[in-house]
């Protein structure tokens, strides 16, 4: 784990607790899996550690600091200065755009359009703005993520922004769809913008190749069921 000096960021902590917070640099050697509390990191040591973290890469650390060892701060830190989450992915579907726009931002239908959604609660609709709800199937855990998110879409433009309101491990996420009119069809196009919790279960690096896999799968099942549409001659609203 680095950080842009590409200096192992583990060595920059011990170095400011070796400076700064009294650390026995021959103890943290022979127990790297120590914590702070047990190497001897009192209170005060902490809240200097705290004051150079965040003099140094703008970052806060929690109290609870003193139970990690160097290692686990440094994953800490690590997860909070990394650059936030960008992710952008396309496919062309063979079929006119009207079709494509009302088959993609009829959200109560996403259930039967992408293959990870189980629910979708529409909670509130304003004009071209839409507030829902948007519950997964269960994960290899049993576990049925869910969450609010609000989306206004701009027919015009042919582009729709969204975000999350419920952000769950994201600091935030920000998402924008584009469609494009192309000699053999619709292209539509995927941006998303993030960046994760220092608690998530993920690093933001980890989450974007967890989004750009999955979006190229969702992507594929889209184009192959709007396709199928087209072809049948049948819109959205026929369903």
């Amino acid at each position: 784990m680095t950080v842009t000096d590409g200096r192992p960021l583990a060595a920059d902590i011990t170095d400011i607790l070796v400076a700064h917070c009294g650390l026995d640099a021959d103890a943290a050697a022979r127990t790297p899996a120590a914590s702070l509390a047990e190497l001897g990191m009192d209170s005060l040591a902490l809240l200097e550690l705290s004051a150079v973290v965040a003099d140094r890469w703008q970052v806060r650390i929690p109290e609870e600091t003193g139970q990690l060892s160097i290692a686990g701060v440094a994953d800490l830190v690590a997860r909070q200065v990394e650059p936030s989450g960008h992710t952008e992915n396309d496919i062309l579907i063979a079929a006119p755009l009207p079709l494509v726009w009302d088959v993609t931002n009829d959200v109560a239908g996403w259930p039967e359009l992408f293959t990870e959604y189980a629910v979708a609660e529409i909670l509130h609709r304003e004009g071209d703005t839409v507030r829902f709800r948007l519950t997964m199937h269960p994960d290899e855990n049993g576990i049925a993520w869910s969450w609010v998110s609000e989306r206004t879409a701009d027919p015009g433009a042919r582009e729709v922004r969204a975000y999350r309101v419920e952000t769950g491990p994201f600091e935030y996420m920000r998402i924008h769809w584009r469609y494009a009119e192309e000699a053999d069809g619709t292209r539509m196009f995927w941006t998303q913008d993030f960046a994760m919790k220092p608690t998530a279960p993920l690093t933001t690096a980890e989450m974007t190749d967890r989004i750009n896999t999955n979006s190229a799968v969702q992507l594929a099942v889209i184009k192959e069921k709007i396709e199928r549409l087209a072809v049948q001659g049948t819109g959205a609203g026929d369903e």
